[in-house]
């Protein structure tokens, strides 16, 4: 589970990377997403991706069922005072609300656009599903929900994953646990500046674009 998680966790990077080119321009998203719809390294990786999500929540259900019946604590983690935290007691239950949202992203996004060149049909244009589904405010609150719930998920589970592979010394547990809230609070921002960015029509301020251009150029 803790490799699989790590392995999620880089394309977690890659994935709102690609989305953050939104708000440079409609052509630099849509180039990301052709580049990644034609790309035989990308579609090698998406059976890869999916196979990494499988094994992460059938061991996350596993481990639950073990933890549940073999100890109070619900995550795997021998640190007692880290173990209290209230994210490390519904680690469970925040990918549960990560994993529901990921089944909306694939019939929102995934089914209208990539599954349907599998099918050999032409998909819907990336960049328009973006502002017509960050339009409305309900699917943007439920966006900023899960982004909440993968914040507390990963800012516990990306240090937790070391842990149980061995770094679990006291030199390096702290150092781990501020590298994971940094990295959790990073891709937190990243990902809700999207829905911010679309529903408020920022896409239309020109300083905006500005920033976006130091940031990418």
């Amino acid at each position: 589970m803790s490799l699989s998680g790590l392995f999620l966790l880089i394309f977690l990077v890659v994935h709102v990377s690609i989305n953050l080119l939104a708000l440079l321009s409609r052509e630099a998203y849509e180039a990301a997403c052709a580049f990644m719809d034609t790309n035989i390294f990308v579609q090698i990786m998406v059976p890869v991706l999916a196979l990494g999500f499988i094994v992460h929540i059938i061991c996350s259900i596993f481990v639950t069922l073990k933890n549940q019946t073999a100890r109070p604590v619900k995550y795997l983690v021998p640190n007692k005072a880290a173990a209290s935290s209230w994210a490390s007691k519904n680690m469970f239950v925040l990918g549960v609300i990560v994993l529901g949202f990921l089944g909306l992203h694939f019939f929102h996004f995934w089914s209208k656009m990539q599954l349907q060149h599998i099918l050999g049909h032409d998909g819907e244009n990336a960049y328009d599903l973006l502002v017509a589904l960050f339009s409305q405010w309900y699917f943007c609150i439920l966006y900023i929900v899960w982004v909440i719930a993968l914040y507390f998920h990963i800012s516990h589970g990306f240090w937790s994953a070391f842990q149980s592979i061995g770094a679990n010394n006291s030199k390096w547990l702290p150092r781990l646990q501020l590298i994971a809230k940094i990295y959790a609070i990073i891709i937190t921002i990243a990902f809700i500046s999207i829905p911010v960015y679309f529903f408020f029509g920022l896409n239309n301020c020109i300083w905006i674009k500005q920033i976006a251009l130091l940031i990418f150029d």
